[in-house]
């Protein structure tokens, strides 16, 4: 090869990764804000990306994603956003659970802000109402206060009324778990239903809330819609099959890692939408004219198989209601 030639060749070889580097700073930067580990329920940045796309952004292609994982840590949510907001992102996507938007609207009153999230926007001071959320946040809420009711009745269905003792797993350190607890207690007090609590923030809370309810002789457990719990599925599983406790979950992936029952929104579709609201905002439309949007896809899942470990029968008018049943 000719000298002239080599040289050339090295400097479009240098000029490469120079040019790609321009073509990506150029991109819009979205941050990711996660309250929990990207190894659970990996589905729900399968559908954030999902609809991304929807509006027309593919990450890497047109737009980059900076990712913040507190790996259940709520205590260094407040640097990781405050590290986003340094990085100047143009969007902050703060998931799994109120704490990481909480978090976010902290460390910026600029920057636009779409959340996932379980409380109530309104009473955790996200927005100011969920039509006109007014202000940088806008989001997704599932409004699991409501949820745990109705868990608590399709329980009681299973069991036909039978349990004289149902528990109750909370964690009423954060604002989901704390929304939740009135409400089915109330509930429970119309329904005529002895209820125990337990509160629960640790691995080792969880083991002793277990020793609990055997020791209550508890007839069935209602687990509260909490990202520490999803945290701790496979644990709560396996104490609630080890001691023979027909409990009802908050999601799809509890009664597919062997829980009994689940019933909840579809929190995939929920954070598809929020990819498509950061897709929307990113061509100009402004957090305080998009609504707060709430589910309209529930699901209701049975685990037979883990109904036969535990030996009871599913009636038939439950069997029927589910949207799947795990045989």
């Amino acid at each position: 090869m000719k000298r002239r030639e080599f040289i050339a060749g090295v400097a479009g070889t240098a000029a490469w990764p120079l040019a790609v580097l321009a073509q990506q700073t150029s991109m819009p930067v979205v941050g990711y804000l996660n309250a929990s580990s990207p190894r659970i329920n990996p589905e729900f940045l399968v559908a954030f990306r999902r609809g991304l796309a929807e509006t027309g952004y593919v990450e890497g292609q047109n737009v980059a994603v900076e990712y913040r994982w507190a790996q259940d840590e709520y205590h260094r949510l407040p640097e990781l956003a405050a590290d986003l907001v340094r990085r100047q992102v143009a969007v902050i996507v703060s998931t799994g659970g109120p704490a990481a938007a909480i978090a976010a609207k902290a460390a910026t009153a600029t920057i636009p802000i779409v959340f996932t999230s379980g409380a109530d926007p309104v009473r955790a001071g996200l927005v100011a109402s969920l039509s006109q959320p007014g202000g940088n946040l806008t989001g997704m809420s599932l409004f699991y206060a409501q949820l745990g009711v109705k868990r608590l009745a399709l329980l009681r269905e299973l069991l036909n009324s039978r349990a004289q003792v149902v528990a109750f797993l909370v964690n009423t350190s954060t604002v989901e778990g704390a929304s939740q607890l009135p409400e089915v207690l109330a509930a429970a007090q119309s329904a005529g239903q002895q209820i125990i609590v337990h509160n629960a923030n640790t691995e080792g809370h969880i083991d002793e809330a277990f020793a609990h309810f055997v020791e209550k002789r508890a007839g069935a457990l209602l687990v509260a819609s909490e990202p520490f719990f999803t945290f701790r599925r496979a644990q709560i599983v396996a104490l609630a099959r080890t001691n023979s406790l027909p409990t009802m979950y908050q999601g799809r992936g509890d009664a597919e890692a062997g829980g009994l029952m689940s019933y909840g929104a579809s929190v995939p579709d929920m954070y598809r939408q929020a990819g498509s609201y950061v897709g929307r905002i990113l061509k100009g439309a402004k957090p305080a004219d998009l609504p707060v949007q709430q589910p309209t896809k529930f699901e209701f899942v049975i685990n037979l198989k883990t109904a036969k470990v535990l030996g009871i029968e599913v009636p038939q008018n439950l069997l029927a209601l589910a949207d799947e049943v795990i045989e």
